[in-house]
Order: structure tokens, then sequence, then C-alpha cells
């Protein structure tokens, strides 16, 4: 059995592991289920009511993924300019860490005074919460490329835009695929954030109600939806990643022999 399988299957052994305990500990000292619903109510809850949340499941990821795609575009235009020019990238970078530690709820009532409440403020908190992870990762990628390959680039007479197309963007590759798993997680935080606040529709919305209700093995059904879209687009892109830049990882098998 490869490592990888093992690797795999004591992922998912954990996962279980966690879910069982957790049962078992609320069984054992009789917790509430408006403090901590059991696992298994939280899975019945998800049945029962799945009709009703799959429209909202729908929302989120759509909300989600449509930000996403547009931060990660922004993202890597921004990280190519800032990361293949020394002086942007030390004129630009303080001011995208400025911009990275503010608060994103801050900006979200903003959001919702320009556009109104609705689909446009989700769609551009997950934007903004997806910029930052792809330019620092893409422009760090492109910064820190061997001078050696750039010199041997120029010795063939490659031109600036070869350079950076042959030599500079392969070269960032691996930090690009690292950010996209980041920036997917959070252009999730990012959608729920701005549904709790200013949406009608969405798991963040369905999370608010449930929780002003005492509903809360229903909050705890859309906390599993949101991990469960998380961990399936976190896996998607380690899947593509691993093809595209395989090259650029070690393999253990190799290590260990």
């Amino acid at each position: 059995m490869s490592s990888n399988v093992q690797r795999k299957i004591a992922s998912v052994a954990l996962i279980v592991g966690l879910f069982v305990v957790w049962e078992v500990l609320c069984l054992a000292f009789g917790v509430s289920d408006s403090v901590l619903p059991r696992p298994s109510q939280v899975f019945v809850t998800l049945w029962q009511r799945m009709p009703a949340l799959w429209p909202h499941t729908l929302q989120t990821l759509y909300t989600t993924m449509l930000g996403f795609v547009l931060g990660v575009g922004i993202g890597i235009v921004i990280g190519v300019l800032i990361g293949w020019s020394k002086l942007a990238y030390d004129v630009a970078y303080p001011l995208l860490v400025g911009f990275s530690s503010i608060p994103k709820v801050a900006v979200v009532p903003i959001f919702v005074l320009y556009f109104g409440a609705g689909t446009v403020p989700a769609v551009l908190t997950a934007l903004i919460m997806s910029i930052f992870p792809v330019v620092v990762n893409v422009a760090t990628g492109l910064a820190t490329t061997e001078p050696e390959l750039e010199d041997v680039m120029k010795t063939l007479r490659a031109t600036k835009f070869d350079i950076l197309w042959n030599v500079g963007l392969p070269r960032a590759m691996p930090y690009f695929f690292a950010s996209l798993k980041v920036a997917v997680t959070l252009a999730f935080v990012g959608s729920v954030i701005s549904e709790t606040v200013a949406s009608n529709r969405g798991i963040g919305n369905v999370m608010m109600i449930a929780s002003a209700s005492f509903d809360v093995p229903l909050v705890f059904a859309g906390l599993f939806i949101l991990a469960a879209l998380g961990i399936a687009l976190y896996g998607m892109f380690s899947l593509v990643e691993n093809r595209i830049t395989g090259w650029a990882h070690r393999k253990t098998e190799f290590a260990m022999g």
C-alpha cells in the first residue's frame, strides 16, 4: 500500500474518530441539543432539511466561486506586475499588507451601501478575501526566480516577456497553486460573512436565522455543509496541483529510498 493511500486512510479515520468521540461524550455527559448537538442529530437535520438547504447551498457556492475566480484573476495580474519588478515589489507590497490587515467584515456595509443587499456584496467580499494570498504567492514566486535562469535566457537573446513566460511563470506555479487552496477557503469565509449581514439567501443567512431561533442542530448543519464544500474544493485544487506541479515536489518513495 502506497504512503499516499495510507495518509488518506489515516485522514478519514481521524475524521470518523472525531465524530465518534463527539457522539460518545455528548451521550455520556448528557449535553443538551441547544448547547452542542450530537453528530448523528446534525446528519439527521441535514437529511430532513436538505430540500430546503439545497438552494441556499447553491447560492453560497455560486457567490463563493464567482468571487474566487474574479479574485484569482485580479490577483494574478497584480502579482505578476509586482513580482516581476523589484521597484513595484518594494513600493506596492507594504500597501498590500496594509490592505490585507483591514477586517473584511468592515467593508461589507460599504458594499451594501453601494450595491444593496444580496448577491453582489457576497461576491465582492469573497473577491477581496481571495486576492491577497494569490498576489503574495505569485509575486513571491516571481521575485525568487533564480538569477542564473534569467542569465541563461538572456544569453539566448530572450526578451523580458520570454523570460517571464518560460521561466518566471513556471517557477511561480507551485506558489500559485498553494495560494489557491488558501484563497478558496477564505472566499467561503467572505461569502458567509456577507450573507449573515446583507442577504436573504445562502448558508450564512440560514445559520443566522437558525441561531436567532436557537435551532443549534441547523446551525451545525450549515457548518457541516460549508466544511464539506471547502474540503471538496481543497481536494480538487490539490489534485490539479499534483498533476501540473508534480515536478516541484519531492516524491516520498524516492526520499524513503
